[in-house]
């Protein structure tokens, strides 16, 4: 029998898609779902009142507030799923993953911590950056005296050319992320692809080698001087905002990871 294929986190149309391509049966789960592992075996709770189904295959793509130990048992599993999930695992927590980021970067400007409700003074221009969103969520810039809220990373305020390298297993990309503000994002309508920096893209190969991640998309700010600068690791990005994306992401799970023609 075909090995079953189970997709978590996608949406209705990237779903179809590998349906129509995948030759064998096939599980779609917009949350994340209650599974077992037994030995080398994963059981996932089927959305069809089947009760627990045996699963081959994994396809996961989504973050949700609940995940990490989810995450963790795929990991336990260590079956055939894509992203790799023993990285997932280790990029889930943000302030764990940039760490180990660092360590392996060639542009590792130093951060600093605060805990929360602690008090900082500072008379240069630092970022807060708390939980294990993306997006520019949970960042806040400031200067003077401040007082932390949550256990946060402190960074300088990079000035500068924000952009992302993206890596769908070997093919690379470069996009220019925009704001109306300080805060730069993939989703802005003015962010679009550029020329790829070599050097970012060497650093964020290493940086995949040395998390042992298949997907990973890093952002950079390039400073006014032209130093460059590591802001952080997604390890779930966004492969819908460009068609291009879309297209060479699904390309990689159904003939890379699944072996469909």
């Amino acid at each position: 029998m075909k090995e079953r294929l189970c997709l978590i986190g996608l949406d209705q149309a990237e779903y179809e898609i590998i349906r129509d391509a995948y030759n064998g049966p096939i599980m779609w789960l917009e949350s994340v779902p209650k599974i077992v592992v037994s030995g080398e075996k994963l059981f996932v709770e089927s959305n069809k009142g089947l009760g627990m189904l045996l699963v081959d295959k994994v396809v996961y793509h989504g973050i949700y507030d609940d995940d990490f130990d989810f995450l963790s048992g795929l990991a336990m599993w260590d079956g055939k799923c894509f992203p790799n999930p023993y990285a997932m695992m280790n990029c889930r927590l943000k302030l764990p993953c940039l760490v180990r980021a660092l360590r392996a970067s060639n542009f590792a400007s130093k951060r600093g911590y605060i805990s929360k409700d602690t008090a900082l003074e500072t008379s240069s221009i630092k970022v807060a950056k708390w939980g294990n969103w993306h997006c520019g969520e949970n960042k806040e810039k400031f200067t003077g005296t401040w007082m932390s809220q949550h256990s946060s990373i402190i960074e300088p305020f990079f000035e500068g050319e924000a952009v992302r390298i993206i890596l769908i297993g070997e093919q690379a990309w470069q996009i220019k992320l925009e704001g109306e503000d300080w805060l730069k994002s993939i989703h802005s309508d003015k962010a679009g692809f550029m020329e790829i920096d070599q050097e970012l893209l060497a650093d964020t190969i290493q940086i995949r080698d040395a998390l042992e991640m298949n997907l990973i998309a890093n952002d950079y700010i390039v400073g006014k001087d032209g130093k460059k600068h590591l802001l952080e690791v997604n390890h779930i990005p966004n492969v819908t905002r460009f068609e291009e994306l879309r297209k060479a992401y699904l390309d990689f799970v159904v003939k890379d990871f699944l072996g469909e023609e």
